[in-house]
């Protein structure tokens, strides 16, 4: 097992700030959770940990890009998407600040914490703001080399972490480009699109279909927005079952993004695994996985029954 995206973050972080003296961090007092406290013992005078005052942070990031600086600013994705949404929209999305705003403790994965901290609308939230790009890293390497990425471009950000560890799909020397989706395994009539941990699910399911005579392409979207339109189209045109897999609502979410370039340049049927509209309850992250059928063995016998 690997480490969780919110680990990763944090030591990607540590390095950047010690680089770039117009790098400053953020918190919600959630240092510790998110992991900037890295950063924080790196580099104390440039981490400022605003208290819990969401709506505040974020005015101030968008104080402090004003004036130059690349923002980083974090708390958990249930607080930085919902509590903060009118602010990011208004005071970091309208005049095009250089924000990163990064959510922790997504989705279901942030387990026995509950509902109140299940982000799973985030992505759909996040997504509609004009301007606002959107990723959504599944381990340690795709983690690290997005906060690089982000850390380079000038366009506000919201990068989607998790709380829970997960297994590596990459080694730490990948290189990434995203601007491009990324084939993770390539197969034959089957395509799945995954995003964040359900990448590992979908490889996990890409492997034991393989055993049953089944060969699955996984593609890893982490850039849900921009996203890429043209390596999507190739995906669908190559493939006759699509799929997309995400630990989000399945309204807005990655299935809806790829809905979306679907329907403008080739019709496709895509089953959508996800969470249906309805919110999960406290328990453990794989328990939760297994009852809300996010699982590698419900990816693959959706599979089964779409080939059939």
């Amino acid at each position: 097992m690997g480490k969780a995206t919110r680990e990763a973050y944090g030591e990607a972080l540590a390095k950047l700030i010690v680089e770039d003296e117009k790098i400053v961090v953020l918190d919600a007092d959630l240092t510790g959770s998110t992991k900037t406290a890295d950063a924080k013992k790196a580099c104390p005078e440039r981490h400022f940990n605003i208290g819990i005052a969401e709506c505040n942070m974020t005015g101030i990031a968008a104080g402090f890009a004003s004036s130059g600086y690349t923002v980083f600013a974090s708390t958990f994705a249930m607080f930085a998407a919902g509590r903060a949404w009118e602010q990011v929209r208004n005071s970091i999305a309208y005049p095009n600040l250089n924000v990163k705003i990064c959510g922790t403790h997504a989705g279901i994965a942030v387990g026995e914490d509950g509902v109140s901290h299940q982000a799973i609308e985030d992505i759909a939230i996040m997504r509609v703001i004009p301007g606002m790009e959107v990723y959504s890293p599944c381990d340690e390497a795709e983690t690290k080399a997005v906060i690089n990425h982000v850390a380079k471009t000038k366009n506000p950000c919201y990068v989607r972490l998790g709380r829970s560890k997960v297994d590596d799909v990459y080694s730490l020397d990948e290189e990434f480009d995203f601007t491009k989706v990324k084939v993770v395994t390539k197969g034959e009539k089957v395509a799945i699109f995954a995003t964040g941990l359900m990448v590992q699910e979908a490889v996990k399911a890409a492997k034991a279909l393989e055993e049953e005579g089944i060969k699955v392409t996984v593609v890893d979207v982490c850039c849900i927005k921009p996203i890429d339109e043209k390596g999507v189209l190739e995906i669908l045109k190559s493939h006759d079952y699509i799929i997309t897999a995400e630990e989000h609502n399945v309204i807005g979410g990655l299935g809806s993004a790829i809905a979306e370039v679907s329907v403008k340049s080739c019709p496709k049927n895509i089953k959508m695994i996800g969470i249906y509209d309805r919110y999960a309850e406290s328990g453990p992250f794989n328990e939760l996985l297994v009852k809300y059928e996010l699982d590698a063995n419900s990816i693959a016998k959706e599979v089964k029954e779409l080939v059939k």
